[in-house]
Parts: structure tokens; sequence; C-alpha cells
């Protein structure tokens, strides 16, 4: 179970086996970190679900962990909770390949705290001590120490070489560039370092889950098409942190309101929608879509309109050809859905969110 730090994951694990067991571990923990100085004797004789939890601080487990899970007859069941990607905790994948499922934990979305509350949700973001704190000054709080605490404890443990204050310069240079085509140019010359140790720090956020890169479609290889990511970062609460918003009248007063909206929207649209794959399209002529996703052999175009009364574009029916889609939806803010064209619908994000897919 993967997914940022303070997203959930902890109390979901909790549902199945309570902390006090012997067969929960968290490396937090300094009594548990004391049980695993000899891990293959701490864990042989365990039997039933058991729980380790920030793995990532430990990843030295997992080669352990594929020896007792080959065992025969089976006699546990792990369950791994990490705050890094396992790409980020070198090697966790190769150790446990065809051994694991992973899940993606990412605080809370429409679905759980109901479509209704969809402003709220955009404003504090999922992660669920903001979005549920008494007032915004608790969720701002909230927000500014768990930032600080990525910062200075969670990098540094990984190994990351990077300082807190140069992270944060850089962490908060991609709010600005949230929803845009990534160039490593500009990032790089403001931090005084090369386009490669950039596009590191850029990999390390993602590991994290802090940040997401969309990568571009490339399958009409007759078309010139950008071939860069595009960038957001996943919590639109911590966006706003970093931009300096702090009130709904803030954000709608703000030039980066659109792409806030648009990361937002797309976020609930891939938890809703679970795709198989999922990309950015966009050609050298301008033309462009702000998500394709691949679900069950089927393409599915979106774009995202802040706006309640989005209108047809250009590039709305070239993705149609290009693309082959057999429709294309506009996801906006407002409480309508409309056709646009035969082949073009605008839906809210709020009847999305409630029907828990796109309509037939």
């Amino acid at each position: 179970m993967l997914g940022p730090r303070q997203s959930g994951k902890t109390t979901l694990a909790r549902e199945f086996l309570s902390p006090d067991s012997g067969n929960y571990f968290d490396l937090e923990d300094p009594a548990s970190l004391r049980r695993l100085q000899e891990p293959m004797l701490a864990l042989a004789d365990l039997k039933g679900i058991l729980v380790i939890d920030e793995i990532q601080r430990q990843p030295d487990l997992f080669p352990i962990l594929r020896v007792l899970a080959d065992r025969t007859p089976v006699k546990t069941r792990f369950l791994i909770l990490g705050s890094a990607s396992p790409e980020l905790m070198k090697g966790a994948s190769e150790s446990l390949a065809g051994r694991m499922e992973s899940i993606q934990v990412s605080g809370f979305g429409m679905v759980e705290t109901g479509p209704e509350n969809f402003r709220r949700l955009w404003i504090r973001g999922g992660f669920p001590r903001s979005y549920l704190a008494k007032t915004e000054t608790d969720s701002l709080a909230w927000r500014r120490d768990f930032i600080n605490t990525v910062l200075e404890r969670d990098i540094p443990r990984l190994g990351i070489g990077i300082s807190a204050v140069a992270m944060m310069r850089f962490w908060t240079m991609l709010a600005h560039w949230h929803g845009q085509i990534w160039n490593a140019a500009e990032p790089s010359r403001s931090l005084g370092v090369n386009e490669a140790t950039t596009r590191r720090y850029l990999d390390y956020l993602d590991g994290l889950f802090m940040v997401r890169q969309i990568q571009p479609y490339h399958g009409n290889l007759a078309k010139r098409v950008v071939k860069h990511p595009r960038i957001y970062l996943r919590d639109s609460g911590l966006l706003h942190q970093l931009l300096g918003v702090r009130t709904r009248a803030e954000l709608e007063g703000n030039p980066k309101v659109g792409a806030s909206w648009e990361g937002f929207a797309l976020e609930e649209t891939l938890r809703i929608i679970n795709p198989d794959q999922h990309y950015f399209w966009r050609t050298h002529n301008g033309a462009e879509l702000d998500l394709l996703m691949f679900k069950g052999g089927k393409r599915i175009g979106v774009e995202f309109k802040l706006s309640d009364s989005p209108g047809l574009t250009p590039s709305m029916l070239t993705a149609l050809t290009d693309l082959e889609l057999p429709k294309v939806w506009v996801v906006h803010a407002g409480s309508k859905r409309f056709p646009l064209h035969k082949s073009v619908e605008a839906i809210p994000l709020t009847e999305l969110a409630s029907a828990g897919k796109f309509p037939a």
C-alpha cells in the first residue's frame, strides 16, 4: 500500500490489525526497530497478517520478505506500507516481482467527501488532516508543517543529497509550472545546477507522490508531437500552499486558478476511472488534449475547463480525428451536462464522481 505520508495508509492498515499486535511493525517506532535487529529471526515464526509500516526506512527487508513469501505452505500475508515509490526504494519491485500487488492511497477524493463538498476539497486538498481541519488557518498550518516534514525528514532519510532550502525552492518553482510542459532549462538556471540534476529532483518528488508527470502520447508517428512530460502537483492543497493562496477568494483571483482546477479535476478523474494507461497529447501545431486514457481496450479523451459553460474548440475536433476517439468529454466546474458536438459532451465533475464512470 503506497502513497504519500499522512494519506490514510496506517488508518486503513489498522482496520486489519491492531498496532498492539506482535505482527505489527512501525519502522518509525524504536521498539519495532529493536525487534527487527535480526529480521529473519523476528519474522519467520509469525503467522496470519503481518503489517510493516514505513518500509522505505528499511528497504533491505525486501529480500527477506521474498524468502518468507515463497514458503510452502504459505504461513503469512504481508501488508507493507510505504511513503515512497518502489523505484525510489531501490529494488523493492525487483525483490518482490510477481509476488506483490501495489495499491495506491492518495487521501480523500470526492467519492469520500461527497461531490457537494468539492470546493472545500479543491481548496484544502485531500490529506485528511488538512481537509478536516476546523479552520482555514489550521488547514494552512498543517500543510506548511507537512511540507517541512517532507523536506527535513523524508528526503534525507532516503539518502537524497539535496538541502531542504534548495528542494523548497525547486518545489515552489514546480507549483508555478503546474499544468505546463516540463522544460528543465529555466529551473536549472535558477538553481545553478545542470539539467540532469534538475531532472533527478523532479523524479525525487514524483517518487514521494508529491508530483505527477503525465507523459505525452506518441501514437501517430506522422505527427510532430511534444515529447516532454506535463507537470502537476498531485494535491491541490499543497499547490495552493506553495503558491501562497490561502482562501477561495484568493484562488479565484490568482492567475493559476485554471491550472489548479485542471490538476484537481485530472486527479479526481484518474482516481474515479483508474485507467490502464494515461497520457496527454499535444502537437507542435498547437492541437492538444489534456488527458488520453486507455481502459479495457477503449480510448477516453478528456479536456478540463473551469468554466461552467465551456465551448467547443478546434483542438477537440482534431483530437477526435487524429486519436480516433469515439468521444471527447469536457469535465467542468458547473452543474449541468450538455452536448457541444455530436462527439463532444460537457459533464460536471460532480456528476462524474457521483456516477463513478463516464456515461455510455
